[in-house]
């Protein structure tokens, strides 16, 4: 049965106020409250305009440690809100990991809205992806489990499959071995996002696209990782107009819209085998895995 990841150390407002007061104190006394506890970090809000993020297990400070390297200068020119650090926290006797202070966003998480609301959000997030696949140099952080070639979770994906976690598994199975046996990307290793689903995306009161936060699993490589979007986020109309907005950008490439799909079903059958204790994120699973199967050979 998959389980919350234990947090192996312990955070409380205490704790922020302390490290705040110790390495940003122009911040340190704005009110201060915990909004969430993740599967890698802690979320507080800090007063009005700021969030606090702090790792809540080893595995997650290193993408924070990334995040902290990358994202300022990554997202300097996008015309969407991100979750780049505004403040580097450093790890201290009093909290051994990277941290970060963040801005708050105040409005929708998108995951909470029902899924034909969404087409509003193609056209920005299109424009996001426009903006921010751009080559990366060499050094960018590696990430094992996105932009890799599909075939490198073949087994994690057939675990998932044979776990009786996943419906229509037969199926689902057929279009991952689709997916597998396309050719794989050939260009320049891309800047992904990573981890693109609904509720990583945070829309703003005119039915807009405010920010698209968390990216932990920053890396680089296949942008087929970040277009699974198409399934995880949009209705068939919704992947419509996503792909019209994203224009000719990646028509050289005739079978990245395959490996999306595929990428659509890694990150689904992730879902619902790993969140029977989140029913938020088993209920986006069990959505996009509804897409997927109900759009017929991926031609959106």
């Amino acid at each position: 049965m998959a389980t919350h990841p234990a947090a192996e150390i312990f955070v409380d407002a205490d704790l922020v106020r302390h490290l705040l007061r110790e390495q940003h104190p122009s911040v340190a006394e704005q009110p201060l409250h915990p909004v969430a506890n993740g599967w890698d970090n802690y979320i507080f809000r800090l007063g009005a305009d700021y969030a606090v993020r702090l790792p809540r297990r080893l595995a997650a400070a290193q993408l924070t440690a990334n995040e902290q390297a990358w994202l300022p200068g990554l997202t300097a020119d996008l015309a969407v809100g991100t979750s780049a650090p505004l403040f580097a926290g450093a790890p201290s006797d009093a909290f051994p990991w990277p941290w970060s202070v963040t801005r708050w966003f105040s409005g929708t998480e998108v995951s909470l809205q029902p899924r034909d609301r969404n087409v509003s959000l193609a056209a920005p997030l299109a424009r996001f992806l426009n903006t921010f696949h751009r080559p990366a140099p060499a050094g960018y952080p590696l990430n094992p489990v996105r932009g890799v070639p599909l075939a490198s979770r073949n087994d994690a994906v057939l675990s998932r499959l044979d776990s009786g976690m996943v419906p229509h598994a037969a199926r689902v199975r057929e279009l991952w071995e689709t997916g597998l046996a396309l050719p794989a990307w050939t260009g320049p290793a891309l800047w992904l996002h990573g981890d693109l689903h609904p509720a990583n995306l945070v829309g703003s009161a005119d039915g807009g696209l405010e920010a698209v936060i968390d990216f932990g699993d920053l890396t680089a490589g296949d942008p087929a990782t970040d277009l699974a979007a198409a399934w995880l986020v949009f209705d068939r109309n919704g992947r419509r107009i996503f792909r019209e907005a994203l224009g000719s950008r990646y028509d050289a490439d005739p079978h990245v819209w395959g490996r999306a799909q595929g990428w659509a079903v890694c990150v689904a059958s992730a879902l619902l085998a790993n969140s029977d204790d989140h029913p938020g994120m088993y209920l986006m699973g069990s959505e996009t895995l509804m897409e997927i199967l109900t759009d017929a050979g991926g031609g959106m």
